[in-house]
């Protein structure tokens, strides 16, 4: 099937048709996490989504190198290590360890890069000093800083105005600003403070020119998408095509840094911000402890359309668990390797259609409901999902005592035509949290 692939650009503010670089190597980057402590369900969203992203790629282009990075130079790992006393490098490398377990469980393959920041503080260190050259940058009292004035088109992603863009930027110095909006590019340390030689002194550098130093060394430019989620596209990433647009003298290209930019929704908690005042963060980490499976919370993540906004719910956890317990139930008694080729590629058509992942599941349930297994397992791979041990995900229950008997007393009132009492043998059952499930071979119990 022939099909072109279609991805709303945050830059342009519409659907287009993607076309890479290099169709021989289509180059992704995705902003990963500052490791000091556990990543929240929110995290996992943008992780989930660019996986599924790469792995949608895959089916049309014989290469995909996908780069996501970790930031470990920072002052909120720096605010932890005095919090608790623990060396930096304990620090990151512990959470660092963590989250690539926890993405693990959740189905995502790690990517095919994952530089840490402080691994490229050489390449960060030249790219400001290009931007110095070129006045688009100025060093004040061991700072360096990006003058926004200098470039003309700053904004074009967010669409932010001049006063939006003083109001939403990190106010991380303020008297030797040129302008209210510039943004620090390195910062001194004192000699307590993580730090490097520099030729401004030592000191480290500052969030946003991190993950332009990063892209650039190992995907080159332009590549063909930036990703993250929609909190990162002011100030994070404006900032960071800001940088890489100047540095190497394209002011007038925005797309000279990324053809693409793509950002998924915000993620709420049973309708409300998810925040720490409010006690209602979730933890990937927290979840998978209490014995969550990781391809439920992989797929209630993908429930919603990645653009939209995003509701987690116990609800939702509940729900998702039924049907992939429902589609593991399937592929388990399935005995066929047939196919219909059309429900696949209306699957896909979906997913070539901005990643449209909530579609693309209308056509699994379709299959589902042929009892296709294999065809199951198959599509599912697109996804991330249904590739594990379907005995893993067996709900059903070994009938005893009053429940055996239940069960022999409905097959009674079944062989007798007595659909009455059979149904209220059913309700009982169902009161207790068991299911009756007609098989050729009899009755089984089931987990609600």
């Amino acid at each position: 099937m022939s099909q072109d692939l279609k991805l709303y650009n945050s830059l342009s503010r519409k659907k287009e048709v993607f076309k890479p670089v290099n169709n021989d190597n289509v180059r992704l980057y995705a902003c990963g996490p500052t490791v000091y402590s556990f990543t929240h369900i929110g995290n996992a969203r943008m992780a989930v989504v660019f996986d599924v992203l790469a792995r949608v790629l895959r089916t049309l282009y014989p290469k995909v190198t996908y780069v996501s990075n970790i930031t470990d130079v920072d002052d909120k790992i720096m605010a932890a290590s005095k919090e608790t006393g623990e060396a930096i490098s304990n620090i990151t490398e512990k959470y660092t360890r963590i989250y690539n377990e926890d993405m693990a469980a959740l189905g995502n393959k790690a990517p095919e890069v994952q530089p840490k920041a402080t691994d490229h503080i050489t390449h960060m260190i030249a790219l400001i000093e290009k931007l110095v050259e070129q006045g688009h940058a100025y060093e004040a009292d061991g700072h360096v800083l990006f003058n926004v004035p200098s470039f003309e088109k700053y904004g074009g992603l967010s669409g932010r105005s001049r006063d939006e863009q003083i109001a939403g930027a990190r106010v991380e110095v303020a008297g030797f600003k040129k302008d209210p909006a510039d943004f620090v590019l390195w910062k001194p340390s004192s000699e307590e403070e993580t730090g490097w030689k520099s030729p401004w002194g030592y000191g480290r550098p500052g969030w946003h020119i991190e993950c332009s130093a990063m892209a650039e060394e190992h995907l080159g430019l332009p590549f063909d998408i930036h990703g993250g989620g929609a909190d990162l596209k002011f100030p994070h990433h404006e900032n960071e095509i800001a940088q890489s647009c100047c540095a190497h003298g394209s002011e007038n290209d925005l797309s000279a840094f990324s053809k693409y930019w793509v950002h998924n929704g915000f993620v709420t908690v049973e309708g409300e911000k998810m925040s720490k005042s409010l006690g209602n963060v979730v933890l990937s980490h927290d979840l998978l402890k209490k014995g969550v499976k990781g391809e439920v919370i992989r797929l209630a993540l993908l429930s919603t359309h990645y653009r939209k906004p995003f509701d987690w719910s116990e609800k939702l956890l509940e729900q998702t668990e039924n049907t992939l317990s429902d589609f593991y139930r399937i592929i388990n008694d399935s005995v066929t390797e047939e196919k219909d080729t059309e429900l696949e590629e209306d699957f896909l058509k979906a997913l070539y259609d901005d990643l449209n992942v909530p579609l693309s599941l209308s056509f699994l349930h379709k299959v589902a409901k042929k009892g296709f297994g294999y065809q199951l397992r198959e599509m599912g791979s697109v996804l991330g999902i249904l590739q594990d041990d379907p005995a893993n995900w067996t709900r059903t229950v070994e009938a005893e005592g009053d429940d055996y008997a239940l069960l022999q007393k409905r097959e009674e009132a079944r062989q007798n035509k007595d659909w009455a009492t059979a149904d209220k043998i059913r309700d009982q059952l169902l009161e207790k949290g068991l299911v009756i499930r007609d098989t050729s071979e009899g009755p089984i119990l089931e987990k609600a």
